[in-house]
């Protein structure tokens, strides 16, 4: 895909029901992908809550932040791909970037940012991600260009 080269792309199929009254999928709808696109990844994984109950106490999360921008709507259904990864994976905390696009990759339907934020399933404070999740989450973290690196100094 094109733009950016971190993460993964999940290919998700746009159904008749995502759709609003003008044949375009509803903003709401955005969300629901890379939910579900998210838990899909996390899911082949063993990160999931497979018959009702957290797999993991990684499982555990709650969404703390979440922005949308809408660049181009899809139109009808089909093909699509939900393209995410981390930005940064703090203590507890995990900032995904992702992207709403075309089945090939040249439109860029939507773009935003999720932060989740880990927590203990008994008390439901934030807690830390454990080695496995850290392992697990690798291939999604950004790598950063040199350019990037100097920005952030």
């Amino acid at each position: 895909m094109s733009g950016h080269s971190s993460g993964h792309v999940e290919p998700f199929t746009v159904h008749f029901d995502d759709l609003d009254p003008m044949g375009i999928v509803h903003n709401a709808r955005y969300a629901v992908f890379l939910e579900r696109a998210l838990s899909q990844w996390w899911g082949e994984r063993g990160v999931s809550f497979a018959g009702g109950r957290p797999s993991t106490p990684d499982a555990v999360h709650a969404v703390a932040e979440y922005s949308i921008a809408y660049r181009a709507p899809v139109r009808g259904t089909g093909e699509i791909g939900v393209h995410f990864w981390i930005e940064s994976l703090g203590e507890s905390s995990a900032v995904y970037r992702f992207r709403i696009l075309s089945a090939d990759g040249a439109t860029v339907h939507a773009e935003g940012r999720r932060v989740n934020v880990k927590l203990d399933p008994g008390t439901l404070r934030p807690a830390p991600w454990t080695e496995a999740a850290r392992a697990a989450a690798r291939p999604l973290l950004q790598a950063m260009v040199p350019e990037e690196l100097a920005q952030q100094r």
